[in-house]
């Protein structure tokens, strides 16, 4: 990844590539959740955004940044589900094909919506090998470019334009709390953040069963993720060689929540906000609640993003 697809610069790009294929999501705000976290919170609402995910942002950008006979030849990756329906729809933008494979564990409602959207879906069993050699055989056999869920330079610039928009929006921001899993959101709202205001504090909200970004964070080097347990299905992936530094360079902190604490805040939100957000949007406003979080100081008006709202109503989340 090169220095110019990490910068400020390479995410306006992005914006300006996707402007036509994404909503610019609205920013809310909660009075009483603002009593409860002793805070001003400005909610970034992705969960109202194509797909339900921050992550049409990402796919749109690696699609139309596409040369037309690449392009051509279709899109292929593999997910458990947002990313998948973000392809889906990306592709179907452009008028080309999206191939997916997706785990046999992955939420149904998210699978029916990428098949809904026009995408080819193909089963793999539910690991990380299994998911890349399946994606392997699905591109030699249709001449499809690999585009990787989080882990690619232009889905990285697309994601930052989630930190781009919220900062035009509330410019005086202490802090900025989103989710990580593969970390291609944090890793790019760090890079949007950074550029706008170096002083922000850029937490990330991470689940204890699924806690590799903050292992890495205390170790200094990226460990893998392992045999991940948590409500939070979009953020079970371990961080990729192009998002660890980045969040090891930038990131203040990971506040990790437990998965009773994520519907604690999932609950609060619906009821509150009257809103519909998943598990892993969740963990932000849960970490925001912590004891950890509470005693940090100069982080009176915090963003939160809300990372998508694709629940899974049987899952119990």
């Amino acid at each position: 990844m090169n220095n110019d697809a990490t910068d400020l610069r390479a995410v306006r790009m992005a914006a300006e590539r996707i402007r036509p294929h994404i909503h610019r999501t609205p920013v809310l705000t909660s009075r009483l959740i603002d009593e409860l976290a002793g805070r001003e919170l400005f909610f970034k609402c992705e969960n109202f955004q194509r797909g339900g995910a921050f992550k049409m942002r990402g796919a749109a950008s690696a699609v139309f940044a596409l040369a037309a006979a690449e392009a051509g030849r279709g899109v292929a990756t593999h997910s458990s589900g947002n990313f998948a329906q973000a392809l889906a729809l990306a592709a179907r933008a452009r008028g080309i094909p999206a191939h997916v494979v997706m785990p046999t564990s992955a939420p149904a409602v998210k699978r029916a919506a990428t098949i809904g959207y026009g995408a080819t879906v193909y089963d793999c069993e539910p690991t990380l090998a299994a998911r890349e050699e399946r994606s392997a055989e699905v591109v030699a056999a249709t001449g499809a470019t690999l585009l990787h869920p989080f882990n690619h330079q232009d889905v990285i610039a697309g994601q930052g334009t989630v930190a781009l928009e919220l900062l035009e929006d509330v410019p005086d921001l202490d802090a900025i709390v989103a989710p990580v899993g593969g970390g291609g959101l944090m890793s790019g709202i760090c890079v949007a953040a950074r550029g706008m205001n170096p002083d922000l504090h850029l937490i990330a909200a991470e689940p204890h069963g699924a806690d590799d970004a903050w292992r890495s964070l205390a170790a200094g080097r990226l460990i893998p993720q392992t045999a991940p347990d948590t409500i939070a299905d979009g953020l079970l992936t371990s961080l990729g060689d192009l998002t660890w530094p980045i969040l090891r360079d930038h990131l203040e902190r990971v506040v990790r929540v437990t998965d009773d604490e994520i519907r604690t805040a999932l609950h609060l939100v619906m009821t509150r906000m009257k809103i519909v957000i998943e598990p892993s949007a969740a963990t932000t406003l849960a970490a925001v609640l912590t004891g950890e979080f509470q005693a940090l100081e100069g982080t009176r008006r915090v963003g939160i993003v809300l990372s998508g709202g694709n629940l899974e109503w049987a899952s119990g989340g």
